[in-house]
């Protein structure tokens, strides 16, 4: 090979390049050649330095990438470091504005203590004045009273006497035991009678007074004291008794005694006073006193009793409001009557009690009706007690309407609301992560809507129903090119049920397909009749694609809450109900509640359902802690004991304590009930299996995310129940697959559903060990169906009867060695030997058996076709008659569906 010279395969491992590589360079310079051709070295040359270039140019590039990698790294980290600074400064101005608001907060509580300060101060200036004023009213009327009577008095006593009134002014005094004492005597016993105050100074020694002796006769003694009695104890003015009753009545309002001076005796008359035992007109004065206090205080007395007895036949019109399963204890304080009466007459009838026994309702009724009483059940213990600790109705304010979203599956409800929230969203978002809990509120021209979104499928029954109760205004979503659907009806059903006003919004007009005329039409056969063709509820078309009417759909509902005109009280505890709750794997349990009344503030004791609480925080739909919650407020209540369930009334308390003791009952009454139900649905299935021995049950543990997807497929998945097989739900939970879910499913050989949540390690060893069936899963549809199939794998199958042949029967020949043979013809199919058969005779069937032999011009055949003669013998029959019917058959066992 002469020097200089290479082939190109030597070439292509050189430059590490590949053959072909070369071959096209060598055919651009229209040189042919190929991996073992012979190239001359001026050629060589060319070939390494074109492909030498080309390896300087794909090194250039490489460091050029490289480069251009380095600075792209380098921008990164300076706008990641501008970032970080930028969030730094937003957290630092986000940690101001909360400490302004809550400096803001504080003032405002401040300024409205002193403003109620002021306000009680005002009213109790106000009041000391009144008193003052009705006391010196009194006091004139009292006086004006007394004097009129005097002068009453004093012009009879001379129109008696027969004299004439003197110039001088002559002091009248009372008598009492034949003696005029003056009414100074009368206060100085009646404080003497009194127990000295220690509190009280001590008061100078009165001068005692002489006292006049009048000749009246017994008689008159009696009927003046008497009549002193029915008298008040005081009197303004110093009076004689007499026989006046409407103006004794008037007298018995005096409170006081006015004190004058002892008249004194005219000595010009002659006459002189007799002697009078002081101590005897002192002791008949204290005790008449006494009397008339006595009775004073028996009289007020007595009217009290009469009251409360009055309001207790009102209120308890014997009718008692108790839980059912209470203890006989708490049965006897209800009936008040003694727990021994309750026991003696369960044994009267029969049932052994004791006074910590549980009682179940029939048991109550039954004791109450037997002491006179009558029986209501409360749903929830202590309801009255959470009822009584509400708001007093004061202080109405608007509130914003609660809209629910409602409408068949995908039909764009959460679209719209989606739209809505981004264009809409409230302002002031911060940087954190937005938490969807199902509600939402917007802001419209400076008004607020809540939303509640509810899920379209059918499963979620229970969650439709419970959104249009606690909502004010039900938006239902009708696709354009869908019409009305199954859960559209249902929606309507629900909002028309609950009395609340609908809006009907036709979504999807940006479709070609879009028929609103047909959605109307459908909806009028509903009975729902919309403004455009004359009716009462509105319509508005819309596009949560390209947010065509939503803006004319807000104006609707806020014209829909304006004739509402709803209001709420924003003072005193909060209540509100649960929308949706789950067990949140950091922050525990987690409830999401709608507040419908009063002012909800972080640390505030609650109760909700069986379970107590103390909020440890709120957040709303985007996150952010708030410190209190108004009327129509969603917010996420942190603090729960345990996750409630969706539909619970939340209410605050203000003793803790008493929201313990409430829960506590409530639990233990939930337990009991519990344990009865399971207890009786254990006794009836076995006296039902002794009955049947049909039914076959599918046991179930279903645990999920939230409380609602729950619900949804422990309906779902009763309904799939038949007689033959049915579901037994015996545990629905929140929150992972645990240890104890695994045990209950073993003991009790059942199936674990979950939805939405995972297994823990220590569990999912567990049921390996305990070989139990764990399904995991996201769609509710997946799970119907595989639980369906369960119960069909379950069912017996079918047993049907398959026609092979028919042959009829047209000679009945005698045959000595072997009886009676069917000379018979094959009607239709064929017929095989050794196949079931069954005669019949008209409509009736004679026998069913085998076909013993089958046999062709006297040569034992396997089976016989359409359209030929045969003789059948039958084992155990040969009561043939010609005309007889033969139909050969097979029986096959056939999968049943559940319908």
């Amino acid at each position: 090979m002469p020097s200089g010279k290479q082939r190109v395969f030597q070439l292509s491992k050189k430059l590490n390049r590949a053959s072909t590589e070369i071959i096209n360079f060598l055919d651009s310079m229209q040189i042919a050649a190929g991996p073992n051709t012979l190239i001359e070295a001026d050629i060589v040359e060319k070939v390494l330095n074109h492909f030498d270039t080309d390896a300087k140019k794909v090194g250039q590039a490489q460091w050029e990438r490289i480069e251009r990698a380095r600075q792209i790294e380098a921008t990164k980290k300076q706008q990641e470091a501008q970032k970080k600074s930028e969030e730094d400064a937003r957290l630092k101005a986000e940690e101001e504005r909360m400490k302004k608001l809550r400096e803001m907060q504080e003032a405002k509580k401040r300024e409205l203590e002193q403003k109620r300060e002021e306000e009680l101060r005002k009213q109790k200036e106000e009041e000391i004045k009144r008193k003052k004023q009705e006391e010196l009213e009194m006091k004139r009327k009292e006086e004006e009273a007394a004097a009129k009577l005097l002068a009453q008095e004093e012009k009879k006593k001379k129109v008696v006497s027969g004299q004439q009134p003197k110039k001088k002014k002559e002091i009248k005094a009372a008598t009492v035991g034949g003696a005029v004492v003056s009414s100074e005597n009368i206060a100085e016993i009646k404080n003497e009678s009194a127990p000295e105050s220690p509190a009280a100074p001590k008061k100078t020694a009165r001068k005692k007074k002489k006292v006049k002796v009048l000749t009246d006769s017994e008689t008159e003694f009696e009927t003046k004291l008497d009549e002193l009695k029915k008298r008040h104890k005081s009197a303004t003015k110093r009076v004689r008794i007499i026989e006046d009753i409407p103006r004794i009545e008037q007298l018995k309002k005096k409170k006081t005694i006015a004190e004058e001076p002892v008249s004194v005796p005219d000595r010009k008359s002659g006459h002189r006073p007799g002697k009078v035992n002081q101590e005897e007109v002192t002791q008949t004065i204290k005790k008449t006193l006494n009397t008339l206090d006595d009775r004073k205080s028996r009289r007020k007395h007595h009217k009290k009793t009469v009251v409360h007895t009055d309001e207790e036949t009102t209120s308890a019109s014997d009718t008692i409001s108790v839980t059912e399963y209470i203890s006989v204890e708490e049965l006897a304080r209800h009936l008040d009557v003694s727990h021994t009466d309750i026991i003696t007459k369960c044994l009267s009838m029969n049932q052994m009690v004791t006074i910590n026994q549980r009682l179940d309702w029939d048991m109550i009724e039954i004791l109450a009706s037997e002491f006179g009483y009558s029986v209501s059940r409360l749903d929830e213990y202590a309801e009255e007690l959470v009822e009584e600790a509400g708001t007093d109705g004061a202080d109405l304010r608007w509130r914003a309407p609660v809209v629910t979203v409602m409408g068949h599956v995908d039909h764009g409800k959460t679209s719209i609301l989606d739209y809505i929230r981004s264009t809409r969203v409230v302002e002031g978002e911060s940087g954190g992560i937005t938490q969807h809990i199902g509600a939402y509120r917007v802001k419209i021209n400076d008004q607020t809507i809540t939303f509640l979104d509810t899920p379209g499928h059918e499963a979620f029954t229970a969650m439709r129903a419970r959104g249009a109760q606690i909502t004010d205004i039900v938006v239902v979503v009708v696709a354009a090119d869908d019409g009305v659907m199954p859960q559209t009806k249902e929606a309507i059903n629900h909002a028309q049920a609950a009395g609340v006003p609908i809006v009907i919004a036709i979504n999807k007009m940006d479709k070609p397909a879009a028929e609103p005329e047909r959605v109307i039409r459908e909806l009028a056969s509903l009975n729902v009749l919309v403004e455009s063709w004359g009716g009462k509820v509105q319509d508005v078309q819309v596009s949560a694609k390209t947010g065509l009417g939503i803006d004319k759909l807000l104006e609707s509902l806020l014209l829909e809450a304006e004739m509402l005109d709803l209001q709420a009280p924003y003072d005193g505890f909060g209540k509100g109900v649960v929308v949706e709750s789950r067990l949140d794997k950091g922050l525990g349990p987690v409830a999401t509640v709608l507040v419908k009344r009063g002012t909800l503030k972080v640390g505030d004791p609650f109760i909700c359902g069986r379970h107590a609480g103390r909020v440890r925080a709120m957040l709303n739909e985007k996150g952010e802690r708030l410190l209190e919650a108004k009327p129509a407020d969603p917010v996420q209540i942190q603090g729960f004991d345990d996750v409630p369930q969706a539909g619970d009334q939340f209410a605050v308390m203000a003793d803790e304590r008493e929201v313990r003791r409430i829960a506590q009952e409530r639990q233990r009454l939930y337990r009991e009930q519990e344990f009865r139900s399971y207890s009786l649905l254990t006794l009836d299935e076995i006296s039902r299996q002794i009955i049947d021995g049909k039914t076959k049950e599918l046991n179930l543990i279903i645990k999920g995310d939230v409380d609602g997807s729950v619900e949804a497929l422990a309906d779902s998945f009763m309904k799939l129940s038949t007689p033959e097989v049915a579901v037994r739900v015996i545990h629905k939970g929140i929150g992972m697959i645990n240890e104890s879910d695994i045990q209950l499913a073993s003991a009790s050989k059942a199936i674990i559903i979950g939805f939405h949540v995972n297994t823990n390690i220590k569990a999912k060893e567990l049921s390996q060990v305990l070989n139990v069936e764990i399904r995991n899963y996201t769609i509710i549809y997946d799970a119907e169906h595989d639980v369906k199939l369960a119960l069909e794998g379950m069912l017996e199958p079918e047993r049907i009867k398959e026609v092979l042949g028919t042959l009829e029967i047209r000679q009945v020949i005698k045959v000595p060695k072997y009886g009676k043979v069917a000379g018979s013809y094959v009607t239709s199919g064929k017929v095989q030997r050794n196949s079931q058969i069954r005669i019949l005779r008209g409509d009736k069937e004679q026998f069913t058996g085998y076909l013993t032999s089958l046999k062709r011009h006297k040569d034992d055949v396997k089976e016989v076709k359409e359209g030929l003669e045969c003789g059948v013998l039958i084992d155990g029959y040969d009561l043939y008659e010609e005309g007889d019917i033969i139909e050969s058959y097979i029986e096959k066992s056939v999968k049943r569906t559940l319908a």
